[in-house]
């Protein structure tokens, strides 16, 4: 085990190449760390970036074993990266951040609410599924409408659908591929909020204000922050990161996605461990961003200030409307950022742009 706080010079790995691997790649060279990645895609936007790339599947033992024998630390740009590759990082003597446990608690949705529950992180109801009996006990015992989601997997949107007549249950579940499932009462909320958080090696935690998220077909397409909320709202939040981070004895930063009930009750959506579509305010809006957070915590550096210097509304570019890049990028108070992707596919996330309001 290398030496922590790590020095700069040292290597940190990274298993995933897409855009969240990206820009914690150029955050990690600000602070003068080599970067290595490991992607099955090869020249992946965060290798062009980076000092090297292993292009192999996750899950590959030798590619595995080469980037623990490469790197002093290894993190992790998203949560669908296999649980059994960081217990085998791990196993094998490297460091990694945040450890198997955080990652396999967010991988299924069931695991996911039943601990934020025991923390003391609230979730609406719901039941786990596995039948079409358990779909029909489950609606009966939470009422409709309700979602239905897999357990493992999907994001933006994918892997989920609205159950609203109990006659739909069994299109519903055959339009999940009958895949194993958690039914969720529906949340009758006022606005989706969502805080990025960050702990570091010694404890220490580090909470940005909240941002305000509008989503369009499933896909987060604005971030607000600094969200127009009340100290008591923000310390809600606060209380309910520490607690979620505190409880996994989590390295690094967290996404966590918030329903506002408009009555003073925050309930937890998900979480994601990892930086987060809706902290890419921070960039602009903070000295330290999420970025630059989630590295100063996996190699063991003080957090930095989660303080906002100013309100930012982050927009994504999906698909095509990474073309605009000529217009977008001759706004004044904008800052354009660009992942690097070849293919614009409909839908298909391609870069940012962080308005100064």
């Amino acid at each position: 085990m290398p030496d922590l706080p790590l020095s700069p010079g040292s290597t940190l790995g990274i298993l995933g190449g897409g855009q969240l691997g990206r820009m914690l790649s150029q955050a990690a060279s600000r602070l003068g760390f080599d970067v290595v990645i490991l992607d099955p895609q090869p020249d992946s936007p965060a290798a062009r970036v980076s000092r090297a790339q292993i292009t192999a599947p996750y899950d590959d033992p030798d590619a595995l074993q080469a980037l623990g024998r490469l790197c002093d630390v290894v993190t992790f740009e998203f949560e669908n990266v296999p649980a059994a590759s960081v217990e085998t990082l791990a196993e094998a003597g490297a460091l990694v951040a945040p450890g198997p446990t955080a990652l396999a608690v967010a991988q299924d949705r069931v695991d996911e609410k039943t601990y934020l529950n025991a923390v003391g992180a609230p979730t609406v109801a719901f039941a786990a599924v596995t039948t079409l009996d358990d779909l029909t006990a489950a609606i009966e015992r939470l009422g409709l409408p309700a979602l239905l989601k897999t357990r493992r997997e999907g994001y933006d949107g994918k892997g989920q659908v609205w159950v609203r007549d109990a006659a739909d249950a069994e299109a519903a579940f055959d339009a999940i591929g009958r895949r194993p499932a958690v039914l969720e009462a529906a949340a009758v909320f006022q606005r989706e909020l969502s805080v990025i958080a960050a702990r570091g090696r010694d404890g220490a935690v580090a909470v940005y204000p909240l941002g305000e998220n509008v989503h369009q077909n499933g896909v987060l397409k604005t971030t607000t922050a600094p969200a127009a909320v009340d100290p008591a709202t923000q310390g809600r939040a606060e209380a309910i990161a520490a607690a979620v981070l505190d409880g996994l004895d989590y390295i690094g930063v967290m996404g966590i996605e918030l329903f506002d009930m408009g009555d003073g009750e925050l309930l937890v959506n998900e979480v994601a461990p990892r930086v987060h579509n809706t902290g890419h305010w921070t960039q602009d809006g903070c000295v330290c961003d999420q970025f630059e957070q989630h590295i100063r915590a996996v190699v063991g550096w003080p957090l930095g200030p989660s303080n906002a210097h100013a309100r930012i509304e982050m927009t994504n570019l999906l698909g095509d409307e990474v073309e605009q890049w000529r217009t977008l990028a001759a706004e004044p108070h904008a800052r354009l950022h660009l992942y690097g992707k070849h293919d614009a596919r409909p839908g298909r996330k391609m870069a940012h742009i962080n308005r100064i309001l």
